[in-house]
Order: C-alpha cells, then structure tokens, then sequence
C-alpha cells in the first residue's frame, strides 16, 4: 500500500535582542557559564518580570514578513513543568491568544536540475507565539550540568499545519524561514549556536486519505540537513511498523544525525499535561494600527520577491538570481553595481562567479572585502566599451581583489588597453595567414572555424590586447580577398 507523509514542523527562533524577555540582563552567546543572569533569571523570590518591547516589535515584523494576522490583543500564560532548564519550574508562554496568526512561509521545492527553477508552494502557518528560552543541559558520564546563560532570551515558536508531505519539503520550509528571519533582521538563525531549533510531528497515511495518523515528534534536530535526513528515516520507519503488523505510538523519538537512528524519549505530552494559566504578573499587550505601521515600513523586501523581480527588471537567469537573494547584502550589493553600469547581466556574472569564489577562497566576506559595487561597475564598462577584452579583465580582476585599486586605474597603469590600430592589426594578420597555410586552405574550402588558429596566433602576437571584433573584420577581409 503507498503512503502518504504529513509533517508539520515547530520551529524555535531566537530573538535577536540586547536583553532577555522579561529581564535587564544581556542576551548573547559565547560568555562564561551563567553569567548572564540576574535574579529575575534565575526566579529568585520576590522578583517580577517586565517585558521587552523590542522582542515584541520583532515578533511582529516576523508576522508581517509571513502574512500574517496581528492579534489585537495577545496575553502570556504559564507553561508549567518541572525540569531542570527551567529554573521558576514554569516558563512564560503564550497559549490561547498569540500574537500571530495564519500566514505562510513560501518555499521552492527542487527542480528537474540546478538550472531551472522548482516549483513554489505556501505552506500555511497555525501560529507565531513569544516566549522565553530556557536554559543548556550538558550530560557527562558521571553528572550534568546546567548553564542558564540561554535562559530567558526572548523565543518565538513559528508553527506550521500539517501541511508538509515528505523531507525536502521540511528542508526548503526551514531554508526559506531561515532566509526571511535574517533578511529581516529577526535573528542570525546559527543552528550551531541554539538560534534556530526544530521539532518535526511526522505521522503517516494511507495515500488519498484525508485522516490524519497517530503523529510522533523528532527532537534534536540540530542542523537543516539533520531535518531533512530524521524525517525521512522516521517516514521509513513508520512504514516499516504498519507493514509489519503494529501500530504508532505517540510518542517523542531523538535523532541522531551521526548514526542516523532514533529512539524513543518519553511519551507525547499534550496541552493539558502543562496545566496553562494566565500569567498574573503580566498584563495583556494591545497592538494597534499605528504600532503596525511604524514597524512595516521598515521591511525588506521578500527574498522570493526579490528573485522575481530581479528575473523580470534585469533578466537575469535564474541561475544568478538564486544565488543574489539568499544574502540581502550581497543582492543589494549587486543592485548597487548594476545602477552604476546599467549592464545587469554583467554585473551579475563577475559577482556570482569571481567575486564570490575569491571570497570563499580568501575566507572573507562581503564586508571585508576591497572590490566595492563601484570596482564592478568600472569593470563591466570596460569590457562592454572595447577598452579591454575578456581575458584581460579576468586579470584586472584578480589584482583589483588583492589591492583595492580601481579597474580603470589598473588598466591605465599597466598598458592594458586593448590595441585598435588597424594598422598594427593588419600586420599581424598577415603574419597569422603566412604562419597557418593549412588554416588558411581549410577556411576557404567553407571550414569557418579554422579562423579560430589564426585569430588565436593575432591575440598571441598582441599578448591579448588586440581587439576581438576587430581582429575577426580584418582576418575576415583578408581571407576574401
């Protein structure tokens, strides 16, 4: 019997913000174990909690970005468990009303090849929810420790509908939210640091029904890949289990991305086991229209948005475009380039090629590098003006990227200039047919690649600064005659 896959995902994204959610105390990675605490942290007593109006900003500039309805007014409850990550014994939470609703995060599924674009597809959001982290187990083999330094940094849960069908929907659903929270400025999304985390609900159906199977969530999937992989071995293994005559347990599963097995943790929780509660220390948060506004105008345009756009005012080729979006600053570098030297396309290929291979063989990035949208743009007008050819400008390239030094400067410094004396060029085709006779014979008798030798023993002769157009004329001329 074949079977269908019904995957929704909880996603965890950190908030990039100076301080935790309900405390004074700095928010960050890398410090010293528990450090970052305050008593408010670390729930000592007589301490309250006030919230931070920059998390919730960005929270809403999330939903914004991923369509979706701002609740009018949104309130925090108390998640309860007992557990030691959790130092009050409860986390603050958001249940029954969240600040977001609906909405959908647009993804790209993969395409018959590299080249060409894949199909697009919505997959609707339940909701967005704001809370706080909790802290950082670390199990040894003779005890286990506790750092509470990610403890109450500002988290919003991002919740799908079961509405994905199989492993690389999950992964371009995660790439595609990954790639919105960093455009706009919500989090860095490293997966190494706990910025993004995912849970996966995974459960099975026979194909063409519309009954939902008993689900069984992943935890631990700690990097995109290791999502992707856990789903798929989970899909096979819920196949293996019917078919074998047993049934589903709800259940919570750990994956581990390095032996590529699973096992089982505890059985599935439900709502009620956390006993939610209005929290009694935090009042409700209204948004209204005007809140709304201040912070949609500051939004970047969507990355999906911007390919298409880039597809439809530059034409560029999708194999450029892919590349330009999944970074807002190197697209905005490339437009930045492209409006200096009006040649789209060109400017597109020395980014997406050179520039971008140099980075990654020097191991900078953008930011560091010396080649500014200006250095490109003053490349591409030499090129397309004559002034020198191909070949020559791979050259100017590499020296541009060592030094900083602009293109137009460097061609003039070193005698670069492509040579357009026709006098000089007809010499040297003269000299190119007196040296290839058989070329010569073979072009004349209708074999028009045979030019290619001579016009290779011309650029030679000029050590490539000899102009191709002009080169091609006057052999072409000589030939005839």
């Amino acid at each position: 019997m074949p079977y269908e896959a019904v995957i929704g995902l909880e996603v965890h994204v950190q908030i990039k913000t100076c301080s935790k959610m309900f405390a004074r105390v700095a928010a960050g990675y890398g410090q010293p174990e528990n450090t970052l605490t305050d008593p408010v942290v670390l729930a000592l007593p007589g301490v309250l909690p006030v919230m931070n109006k920059e998390a919730i900003d960005k929270v809403i500039q999330a939903g914004l970005m991923l369509g979706c309805t701002i609740a009018p007014v949104c309130k925090w409850d108390r998640k309860n468990y007992f557990y030691p990550d959790s130092p009050k014994n409860y986390q603050i939470s958001q249940y029954d009303q969240p600040i977001c609703l609906g909405g959908f995060v647009e993804i790209e599924l993969p395409g018959p090849s590299r080249n060409v674009m894949g199909e697009h597809k919505k997959i609707p959001l339940t909701r967005i929810h704001l809370e706080e982290d909790v802290g950082k187990l670390s199990h040894g083999v003779h005890d286990s420790l506790i750092d509470y330094n990610r403890a109450g940094t500002p988290l919003m849960e991002i919740v799908s509908e079961p509405a994905l069908h199989g492993a690389d929907e999950a992964f371009a659903y995660l790439t595609a939210l990954k790639t919105v929270m960093i455009y706009g400025g919500i989090s860095d999304c490293d997966m190494e640091k706990g910025q993004l985390r995912c849970d996966a609900n995974v459960s099975i159906r026979p194909a063409g029904s519309t009954k939902l199977g008993t689900k069984v969530e992943l935890k631990n999937l700690n990097s995109i890949s290791f999502v992707r992989d856990g789903i798929d071995h989970e899909i096979k293994r819920q196949i293996a289990v019917i078919e074998g005559g047993g049934t589903i347990v709800q259940e919570t599963r750990d994956y581990d991305g390095q032996t590529g097995a699973s096992q089982s943790l505890r059985s599935k929780e439900m709502a009620h086991d956390y006993r939610y509660f209005p929290d009694p220390d935090l009042m409700p948060v209204k948004v209204d229209e005007d809140w709304k506004a201040r912070l949609r105008a500051p939004l970047p345009e969507l990355p999906f948005d911007k390919q298409r756009r880039f597809m439809e005012k530059y034409r560029l080729p999708y194999t450029i475009t892919a590349v330009l979006v999944r970074d807002r600053e190197l697209s905005d570098y490339f437009e930045a380039a492209a409006r200096l030297c009006d040649k789209p396309q060109a400017a597109g290929n020395w980014i997406t090629n050179d520039l971008l291979r140099d980075l990654a063989s020097s191991r900078q990035s953008l930011a560091d590098s010396r080649v500014r949208p200006a250095h490109i743009a003053g490349l591409v007008k030499l090129v397309e003006g004559g002034a020198i050819s191909s070949n020559i400008a791979k050259e100017v390239f590499v020296e541009m990227f060592a030094t900083g030094e602009m293109p137009e400067a460097l061609v003039e410094r070193k005698g670069l200039k492509q040579s357009t004396d026709t006098n000089e060029l007809e010499e040297w085709a003269d000299a190119a047919m007196a040296a290839n006779p058989k070329s010569v014979a073979d072009f004349k008798a209708g074999n028009d690649k045979a030019i290619n030798a001579m016009k290779g023993f011309m650029m030679k002769q000029s050590k490539g600064k000899a102009n191709p157009r002009l080169v091609d004329e006057i052999l072409r001329r000589k030939l005839a005659g």
